[in-house]
């Protein structure tokens, strides 16, 4: 059991690596003000009085690139059944939904010269329309626009880069707009002092650590729980973003289940052995059931089922395959969805990414490489 809420399990049993459990010792001895904001110590920069005027705003459009969006989208969508307001995510050029009627635009960008932000920013606000910005507490183009709008500015703080941001204002605020208890997100404080938590994220990371010293360095997510997709996105950027430097690095698939047995699952299993996995299953607690009556009899095994059960038989049938073949897997089983687990989720996600940067000698926290897309970008829109 990795938590009361989740457990994680491995195709093989392995031992905790004691080299990796020293890194992570000493990951939480010294200070980091990103890990701190893992926790129940971390100060939001904005207060309840900030957006308590913004709480009856049925629709809210959150605006913003990569880690800006993508964690509070995961929390919309993997707690969908919690909220009763209409969220809508804004992280391309697809802007067909920029309605004029009333409604609260939630602008992020940590450098507030995000080129896409501004861009959508400045199609889809309206003079009706209210709006929020988080951004640092420094001059950029975002915070004179806000100023300009007289928007409520929330601060972004620039030690925290977006893909660890989802448990700061950056997640928790649009969290707290959609009715979510913020305080239960925050489990960092709990997980460190839980051994079971702590032997299953060394002995995790060891695993990975095995897979790419065997040259396997595609990380495939068989994601079975459909609200779970965008948990999914924002892992995808936070392990390519954190660890793909320096000519190493992990390639993230997320593929969805079971559809993918009818797609890609001949490749996983008969295809190149370069590749470990992970199992992601959330059993339905509701799920229609098969009509009895149009059952054919060549098929009567299937009667009195529901979709859930069926989805669960298919998601153990692949284990077995996976297992028979010594295909090396993981497994999170998800008991409960509530805020709790989704903060469990992210923080064993960061945790397992900076500790996989840690031992390969890597830095987990920046992206040189992307800077060089932005410059050239901006050179091309002066000269056109």
């Amino acid at each position: 059991m990795l938590t009361k809420n989740i457990n994680l399990k491995f195709s093989k049993t392995l031992k905790k690596n004691k080299k990796i459990f020293d890194k992570l010792k000493i990951l939480f001895e010294k200070k980091n003000q990103i890990l701190n904001s893992f926790g129940n110590q971390y100060k939001d920069s904005f207060k309840k009085k900030d957006i308590i005027k913004f709480k009856d705003y049925q629709n809210v459009t959150v605006i913003g690139m990569g880690g800006s969006v993508l964690g509070a989208r995961a929390i919309y969508n993997f707690l969908k059944s919690k909220i009763k307001k209409e969220f809508t995510f804004k992280d391309d050029f697809n802007l067909e939904n920029t309605s004029k009627k009333k409604k609260l635009n939630l602008v992020i960008s940590k450098s507030g010269n995000t080129l896409e932000t501004i861009s959508n920013a400045n199609v889809m606000i309206n003079k009706k329309h209210s709006n929020i910005f988080i951004t640092e507490n420094k001059n950029s183009y975002l915070m004179n626009l806000a100023k300009k709008l007289k928007a409520e500015i929330i601060h972004h703080n620039n030690f925290i880069g977006g893909r660890y941001s989802v448990l700061s204002e950056v997640g928790m605020l649009p969290a707290s707009l959609m009715g979510l208890n913020v305080n239960k997100f925050r489990r960092f404080n709990e997980l460190i002092k839980n051994k079971s938590f702590i032997n299953s994220l060394v002995i995790n990371v060891s695993n990975i650590m095995q897979q790419i010293k065997k040259k396997k360095l595609n990380s495939i997510v068989l994601n079975y729980d459909t609200d779970s997709s965008d948990l999914f996105a924002w892992y995808q950027q936070l392990v390519a973003e954190s660890l793909g430097k320096k000519g190493k690095g992990i390639f993230p698939v997320i593929s969805n289940m079971p559809k993918d047995n009818h797609s890609l699952m001949q490749l996983y299993l008969d295809g190149p052995k370069n590749s470990f996995y992970t199992f992601f299953y959330l059993k339905e607690k509701f799920s229609k059931r098969i009509i009895n009556r149009n059952i054919l009899d060549t098929h009567k095994y299937l009667k009195g089922k529901n979709l859930s059960e069926i989805k669960h038989s298919q998601y153990l049938a692949t284990l077995k395959v996976f297992k028979d073949k010594n295909i090396p897997y993981r497994c999170f089983e998800i008991f409960r969805k509530n805020e709790e687990t989704l903060g469990e989720l992210f923080t064993f996600f960061m945790l397992e990414t900076i500790l996989i940067g840690k031992v390969m000698s890597l830095n987990p926290y920046d992206q040189p490489a992307v800077e060089l897309i932005k410059v050239n970008t901006k050179k091309i829109l002066i000269k056109s």
